[in-house]
């Protein structure tokens, strides 16, 4: 393939095809994802309201979508999401975080497509939950 040019930059055919291949992936284990989760598949494929389907997943409220808005805590609530995700999963180990955060993609279809892995709920908010459970008063 030849080269691309997009706002004056050249791009290789190959980078193309590796970013579609890419897209395709997450897409996909996004659908399926959704879907374990029992909410619309439909949503992975529409974009901001998949932001939202995955902080309903994940416990958070509706809006807590618009933090990925604000330039530099989008970097670390998209690290916080993607782990709250995967502990949703009951993933909760260091080497289960270390992998959702550097192989985001293949960890998700994972995820998505084992049998074996269960959605077993939100997990927002948890911590307040013990604290509560064991006695301490919520302010």
């Amino acid at each position: 393939m030849s080269a691309i040019t997009i706002f004056g930059y050249e791009i290789s055919g190959a980078f193309v095809l590796v970013s579609i291949f890419f897209t395709l992936i997450s897409l996909g284990a996004n659908w399926r994802l959704f879907l374990k989760c029992e909410q619309p598949g439909w949503a992975a494929f529409v974009p901001g309201y998949n932001v939202v389907v995955a902080m309903r997943i994940i416990g958070r409220p509706s809006s807590h979508a618009l933090l990925f808005l604000i330039p530099g805590f989008n970097v670390y609530f998209t690290l916080r999401t993607m782990i709250e995700l995967a502990q949703s999963f009951g993933k909760r180990t260091t080497l289960d975080y270390l992998l959702v955060v550097f192989f985001n993609v293949f960890y998700m279809l994972n995820l998505s497509l084992a049998y074996q892995e269960e959605y077993d709920g939100p997990v927002y908010g948890e911590t307040a939950n013990k604290k509560n459970a064991l006695g301490f008063s919520a302010a």
